[in-house]
């Protein structure tokens, strides 16, 4: 199981809703996967115990974990393009 931190400004329902899709999205792919949410100021605390986070803002100090910046999820525009390159990092 793979493991994401998904991060906005507050970390209630823009962080939900991404968390939601993302999970709806990858597990329709057959990637299972665990989503956590935080704050982005809080990002480079949390992101040590994950595979990859997902981001609506600029987030810095996440070391080696990759990040994904996108307001996609929220939009509709180019959430495919952002899947694939999720599904890109997860199965690396």
């Amino acid at each position: 199981m793979k493991r994401i931190l998904v991060a906005c400004g507050t970390a209630l329902a823009t962080s939900a809703v991404i968390a939601l899709k993302l999970e709806q999205e990858l597990g329709s792919r057959g990637i299972e996967v665990k989503t956590s949410r935080c704050k982005a100021k809080d990002v480079a605390a949390q992101s040590r115990d994950h595979d990859l986070i997902v981001t609506t803002t600029f987030v810095s100090g996440t070391g080696d974990v990759p990040v994904v910046q996108t307001v996609s999820f929220l939009t509709g525009v180019g959430v495919e393009r952002d899947i694939e390159t999720i599904v890109e990092h997860l199965t690396r």
